[in-house]
């Protein structure tokens, strides 16, 4: 369909007829044929949109169906990787295990975030005498963004009780869960430093020149403003989080991973392994959900030209 300019021009004409010159939409108000059928035409282009989006989903998912279950190899990893005897037996073994998988991200969400917050603040401090907390702040951070996450617990969960220290603890849980917050304190840090300096230094002279202090001006004024504008970015470094807690299974944890490493070692089926990873994406896609939702609403507003 084909809009000409003249009927572009009419299109307005006819919007603007739909308000009096109080603003207030007009009793006797009827809307146009035209405006009629340019309704018509967008929800028929909407119906066919969905139309073409279904099917092309329906054909994809059943040529990789046929791919899939024609291959010479499928009987034998229907039997090892798609067992329901076997996915019976695990579910309720991996939901138990998740548990632990849960309390870990909400313990080591709120650490990494304090700890990650603190860091930043340490890296964004001015002058002279903050010079060597700027250096450990940054040094920090650059270790642990370059050290990878499975040798990090693996120094820690192994290493620590290796050291026999005295009052410290052995618990691989609690190991386990200071080596992911090690680490993503140090992603997350980078993600509330750039919240910081995104922040025009207007803002702070503003602060200043109204009687605040630099610590005020910080945690009244710039702060608030950096975490809301990087809301989405933590919010994948949780999502991320709540994934990885299950490698704390590498010291013996009983998490989900580990309940079902339990069944495969015993059965040699790796179905287990299967319901373990449904479960870890089925509690990860709400947090990806929300993740995107959140990211959309910013992003209207910032282009409404709206706070953030």
């Amino acid at each position: 369909m084909t809009v000409t300019k003249g009927e572009s021009a009419q299109e307005g004409a006819d919007d603007k007829g739909d308000m009096t010159g109080g603003g207030a939409p007009d009793d006797g108000y009827a809307p146009s044929e035209r405006r009629l059928a340019r309704e018509r035409y967008r929800r028929a282009r909407a119906r066919r949109a969905t139309a073409v989006a279904a099917l092309s989903t329906l054909v994809t998912a059943a040529l990789l169906y046929l791919v899939v279950v024609n291959a010479p190899g499928w009987p034998r990893t229907k039997e090892t990787f798609f067992s329901a005897h076997y996915a019976r037996e695990a579910f309720p073994k991996v939901l138990e295990g998740l548990w632990l998988n849960v309390r870990l991200l909400l313990i080591c969400g709120v650490a990494v975030l304090v700890l990650g917050m603190l860091i930043a603040v340490a890296r964004t401090l001015r002058g002279p005498v903050f010079f060597p907390l700027r250096v450990l702040a940054a040094a920090y951070t650059d270790f642990f963004r370059g050290l990878p996450l499975i040798i990090n617990l693996m120094i820690v969960v192994l290493g620590v009780p290796a050291l026999r220290l005295q009052g410290v603890t052995v618990d691989p849980v609690l190991l386990g869960g200071t080596a992911l917050t090690l680490t993503y304190s140090a992603y997350v840090a980078e993600v509330f430093r750039a919240g910081i300096e995104s922040i025009h230094p207007s803002q702070r002279a503003a602060a200043r020149s109204l009687g605040l202090t630099n610590r005020q001006a910080l945690r009244y004024v710039v702060l608030p403003q950096a975490v809301r504008r990087q809301v989405p970015p933590l919010l994948n470094d949780l999502v991320s989080l709540q994934k990885d807690t299950g490698l704390v299974s590498i010291g013996g944890a009983v998490d989900a991973v580990r309940a079902a490493d339990i069944i495969v070692g015993r059965s040699l089926n790796y179905t287990p392994y299967i319901v373990a990873g449904l479960v870890f994406v089925a509690l990860t896609i709400p947090m990806t959900r929300f993740t995107d939702w959140v990211t959309a609403r910013m992003d209207r507003r910032r282009a409404q030209g709206g706070s953030l």
